[in-house]
């Protein structure tokens, strides 16, 4: 069996940002990718996902974003790049195509099985396979009897599919808000939500919102402690969803309350065809390889840890998780510095062993 310092599963920000911080510390990680390219689930958004963080607030540690306008808004293949030469640049070893299926204890260590049949054996584990391989689909009412087209926002990749289709997008994220608004271009939608969208200025005062979070500390603060549940996170906008919705392109109704067939039954009693529904309801933890790990993982999947140090399980820590030290923790201008955090934690332990 090959013996390595630290296994990191994923490839993606979260698993590049620890790599670095883990190299930077004199340890040799090797880096799982179940796809056939570090850029984790940015290669698999839709084609016009931009990111809310202006360039200049989304860099990983080592290397800034590239271009000259700072004050762009990067669109998903630029992401996408930017990971993969970050990938290149790094000094770490990183085996695409190399899926994790579970993590056991070995004595001091972990025994990390792979798909296929291979084995290796880590001293520590890094977590940092996020969430997009775990789509969140909510129990909705009428939603088992509903029998158009239903998918959620993973498999959802441009307009052109619904083009003059009655469509029902649910949820009230960034996300939701951005396709139900590109989808209303071509095709009838409502946006359905259980509560009225709530809505944040992108720009303050002549400023992207994330320059006030950065200067006030909000970004960074370790909040997380002090939250039972992680917030719900208001719409950034500047200025053309509010006003998408307010001209009813797409309208916002309360969230469905039936179906029958291809018949989707409103609160008001009003029964109405549709075609297809997108749910845009989220992502969980994607951790299924820790469930032999006794403790790892709570009745509902999700990580027991405190700010990515695995509860009563030494070794073993997560990265990029929502919230998991800050409001920034699971995003590119955020996740580094929860990378450095555990890394330094690793480095510490394995200097001791």
């Amino acid at each position: 069996m090959e013996h390595i310092d630290v296994t990191v599963i994923g490839g993606g920000q979260s698993g590049l940002a620890t790599a670095h911080a883990l190299l930077r510390r004199g340890l040799r990680p090797v880096v799982l990718e179940a796809s056939d390219r570090a850029a984790g689930s940015w290669p698999h958004y839709y084609d016009s996902l931009t990111l809310f963080s202006p360039a200049r607030y989304s860099s990983l540690p080592g290397m800034p974003f590239p271009g000259a306008d700072l004050d762009r808004y990067p669109h998903r293949d630029e992401v996408v790049a930017y990971l993969t030469a970050y990938a290149d640049r790094l000094d770490a070893e990183i085996r695409t195509g190399c899926r994790a299926t579970a993590v056991r204890r070995t004595g001091d260590g972990f025994a990390v099985e792979l798909e296929g049949g291979g084995r290796l054996s880590a001293r520590a584990v890094v977590a940092a396979s996020g969430t997009f391989g775990h789509p969140h689909q909510p129990a909705l009412p009428g939603l088992e009897e509903f029998t158009g087209q239903v998918l959620h926002a993973a498999d959802y990749r441009s307009p052109a599919p619904f083009s003059g289709r009655r469509v029902v997008v649910v949820g009230a994220g960034n996300s939701a808000v951005q396709i139900a608004a590109e989808l209303a271009k071509s095709a009838r939608v409502t946006l359905a939500t259980r509560a009225p969208v709530k809505f944040a200025a992108q720009r303050v005062l002549g400023r992207d919102l994330h320059f006030w979070t950065a200067r006030t500390g909000l970004d960074t603060a370790p909040l997380a402690r002090f939250l039972s549940r992680p917030p719900t996170q208001p719409v950034l906008d500047d200025g053309r969803y509010r006003a998408a919705l307010a001209a009813g392109r797409p309208d916002r109704r309360p969230l469905f309350t039936g179906a029958d067939g291809i018949k989707l039954v409103w609160p008001d009693g009003q029964r109405e065809e549709v075609d297809a529904i997108v749910l845009a309801t989220g992502y969980r933890p994607d951790l299924p390889y820790l469930a032999p790990l006794h403790g790892a993982l709570d009745g509902d999947g999700n990580p027991r840890h405190r700010e990515g140090l695995a509860n009563g399980i030494p070794g073993l820590v997560f990265v990029g998780l929502e919230w998991q030290r800050s409001l920034s923790s699971n995003s590119l201008r955020g996740v580094g510095r929860d990378a450095d955090r555990v890394a330094r934690h690793l480095a510490a332990r394995l200097a001791r062993q």
